[in-house]
């Protein structure tokens, strides 16, 4: 079967494309706050490591990088995933070319993927998603390229992998997912040479500094993993979601672009040699829903699917009522566009947050405000505390933590028991009064002799994220040494 031809790279049209939607999230990335993750990130680059207990240390180093180079800057932090973002509209518009799509098919699967609601969430957030969205879109890129060349593109296949799983593991499964597609449906012989397993090689070598603290660490991947299917994660749904997330995750209107995409894939002569694509996506899509994966977890997929959809979706524009069904395509575009930046983007005024559905829509929304505020209160409660007191902070959470460590220098570092914060230890034996946030009243009274209910932290705007109404304590005459009570505050998810 001869595969497609590859037309020129609209490189002008893609550009414009990128640029706008970088524009875009530069304009808007610093319009509401820090996310919780963000201060986490921040902290974690302060304290280098070949993993963390939820994550490689790829986007801990970017956070300690970018606060380095632009002290305190919220939209400096975010630079890098403004980048990630415009290089996956980019890509995707690669993808196209390289699936036998023209200019028009080429920037149809381009926009799509750059008015995509996903994109948008994580492209102005300093995210491990947003930089496994960029890989999943590289590896793709790449992964056609090499089945179809083979040669020594595939070493470049396995120097993006090996840096892809020092961001999250789930490249891995991404690539499991081809390798099964390509020994069922083909083309085998594109593993019948060396490059393949040489650039697994590669990868092997990159990931190989976390692979082994994971292991030296009892592999807290999988203990993260099943808290996550849980439901720990603020960001989790329910298992009976996670396909229905799917037709949202780039814009219900845009849904015909991506399943005429998958079907092209799975049965047009044309695309044979990347039919394997099309049996990855029904693989990982079943394994995440069997072990609870969060449905985003299938947005990396999106850029192949709509890139193999678009040339399909270009032809029918052009034929019979060629104006409107190219202004149908457009509308649908605008539209989505519309949608996906006023519920993903931070554009209603922070003081109207409460009184729309966004914050119920979109999580992440919630957790980027408050943070000034509730750094407030905990100030607050600590002037309460008589001078000369050795005072510290324990948290429920690692935003909680994080946030302390940035708005709160004299109080930091912060304590808590979560993710790789319990790592990085308990409060000092010294410090007579704490400062308690989050946790449950029960065990603080068994903990300590002394526990006082001193705040409740408010945003003051209303919005019912994770912080709000939760309690702030001040806690003394702890009963026990810390090496007796902080196993029992560690929690993962």
């Amino acid at each position: 079967m001869i595969d497609p031809p590859r037309f020129r790279v609209a490189w002008g049209g893609l550009g414009a494309l990128a640029g706008g939607v970088a524009a875009l999230l530069l304009a808007t990335s610093g319009r509401y706050g820090y996310h919780r993750d963000e201060l986490y990130f921040l902290r974690a680059g302060r304290e280098p490591a070949f993993g963390y207990v939820d994550q490689p240390p790829l986007t801990p180093l970017i956070a300690r990088a970018m606060d380095t180079l632009l002290p305190g800057s919220l939209t400096g932090l975010r630079l890098p995933s403004v980048l990630a973002s415009a290089l996956v509209v980019l890509l995707t518009g690669l993808i196209a070319r390289e699936l036998g799509g023209g200019r028009g098919a080429q920037l149809v699967a381009a926009a799509s993927m750059g008015v995509s609601a996903v994109l948008l969430a994580v492209g102005h957030l300093l995210s491990t998603t947003t930089y496994d969205l960029l890989a999943w879109t590289a590896l793709t890129w790449l992964l056609a390229r090499s089945l179809r060349d083979g040669g020594m593109i595939w070493l470049v296949t396995g120097a993006v992998a090996g840096l892809a799983l020092q961001n999250k593991p789930q490249p891995l499964v991404l690539l499991a997912g081809v390798l099964v597609g390509v020994l069922a449906v083909g083309p085998r012989a594109a593993l019948a040479s060396r490059w393949p397993w040489l650039g697994a090689a590669v990868a092997l070598a990159i990931w190989a500094p976390n692979l082994v603290w994971q292991a030296t660490n009892g592999f807290p991947v999988f203990t993260l993993s099943a808290a996550i299917a849980g439901g720990s994660s603020g960001s989790s749904e329910p298992w009976y979601l996670f396909l229905p997330f799917q037709l949202v995750l780039v814009s219900p209107l845009l849904v015909p672009i991506w399943v005429l995409g998958w079907w092209r894939l799975a049965r047009d002569p044309a695309l044979r040699t990347w039919r394997a694509f099309a049996v990855a996506y029904v693989l990982v899509a079943a394994l995440f829903l069997v072990t609870g994966g969060k449905p985003y977890y299938m947005a990396g997929f999106f850029p192949v699917l709509l890139a193999a959809g678009a040339p399909a979706v270009v032809d029918w524009a052009r034929r019979g009522a060629r104006v409107l069904r190219t202004g149908l395509l457009a509308a649908a575009l605008a539209l989505s566009l519309a949608m996906s930046s006023l519920l993903m983007l931070p554009l209603v005024p922070v003081g109207e947050l409460a009184r729309t559905p966004i914050p119920d829509i979109n999580y992440d929304a919630g957790e980027t405000v408050g943070w000034p505020e509730f750094a407030a209160t905990i100030s607050a409660v600590h002037a309460r505390v008589p001078a000369g007191e050795r005072v510290a902070v324990l948290t429920a959470n690692y935003g909680e933590a994080g946030a302390v460590d940035r708005f709160l220098p004299a109080l930091a570092p912060a304590h808590s028991g979560h993710n790789a914060y319990w790592g990085w230890g308990p409060p000092p034996e010294d410090a007579g009064t704490l400062i308690v946030v989050g946790l449950d009243e029960a065990p603080l009274r068994r903990w300590f002799g002394a526990v006082e209910l001193a705040a409740r932290v408010d945003n003051g705007l209303g919005v019912d994220n994770d912080e709000q109404d939760e309690p702030v304590w001040l806690v003394r005459e702890r009963r026990a040494p810390w090496s007796q009570l902080w196993p029992q505050l560690r929690h993962i998810g």
